[in-house]
């Protein structure tokens, strides 16, 4: 019996296409930026601190207007469509929110308050709300002990939860994830990354994580993409660039399975360019 075979490829969920980015009409700072997450993956986009990531992701949320940013090439879809004019409202709505880098979580307000600004764009009413919220709780457990606590005097791996927590109660199909293990223990941000694998596998959510542990990043995604000076200079699937000897030495610090020092890891820096 003929058996057809489907020879077609699954579209991304988000696709960024050669997007280049300027602050106050002057400041190149994205130049010719392209990645593909696909929908319920995992996606890690890499690099040093000023590398690019952070301008990436507010790209695609359309929160770049705020720090006199735009989008000035390329295009953005999600889903298939251009998201480009949408309000970060609208975005939302759409199933792509943004958390940011430092938690940003409402200080005067108590966990759960935080939690429900989340939900703050659905419509579906307040039974459905309750319903994620013990979802987020059941993610989170940590955050049903501090619910009624001022978020400003929790912990941070606790603010951290709260922000992510906060993304889920919009019902997001995808989350971007900017440096969640910033500032945090060991511990707790080996904790954070586990209840990502588990909303993506679990919840379906496709994450879209940049980060500078690259390490952390790589166990947990699937695919990579490595930002410096506002492109992307390499991308591959998670195994192949954490074995990759440049990747290892650049931004692992180890060379023949040896751990480098920071004065040797500044001075490969100097050596090495990823572009010729």
């Amino acid at each position: 019996m003929n058996q057809s075979v489907n020879t077609e490829t699954p579209t991304s969920f988000l696709s960024v296409n050669n997007i280049e980015v300027v602050y106050s009409h002057v400041i190149l700072v994205l130049k010719g930026v392209s990645l593909d997450v696909p929908k319920g993956g995992i996606v890690a986009l890499l690099g040093a601190n000023g590398a690019g990531k952070t301008t990436t992701l507010k790209a695609i949320s359309n929160l770049l207007h705020a720090e006199r940013g735009e989008v000035t090439k390329g295009s953005i879809l999600l889903n298939g469509e251009a998201v480009h004019k949408l309000t970060p409202n609208e975005l939302v709505t759409r199933g792509c929110i943004q958390v940011m880098e430092g938690r940003r979580c409402f200080a005067h307000l108590t966990i759960e308050e935080n939690l429900l600004t989340g939900a703050f764009t659905r419509r579906d009413g307040k039974a459905a709300i309750a319903r994620d919220l013990e979802l987020v709780y059941d993610y989170f457990p940590r955050l049903r002990e501090r619910r009624e606590s001022t978020a400003g005097y929790t912990s941070g791996g606790e603010q951290q939860m709260c922000a992510i927590g906060r993304a889920l109660m919009s019902r997001p199909s995808m989350i971007l994830l900017d440096e969640p293990s910033m500032g945090l223990a060991p511990q707790i941000v080996e904790e954070i990354f586990t209840i990502v694998k588990d909303l993506n596998e679990k919840e379906g959510v496709s994450f879209l994580l940049a980060e500078q542990n690259t390490n952390m990043a790589l166990r947990y995604a699937r695919y990579g993409y490595i930002l410096e000076n506002g492109r992307v200079v390499m991308d591959g699937d998670a195994k192949s660039l954490s074995e990759n000897e440049d990747v290892k030495e650049f931004y692992l610090g180890i060379s023949d399975g040896r751990r480098k020092s920071f004065r040797d890891g500044k001075h490969y820096r100097r050596r090495k360019r990823w572009l010729a």
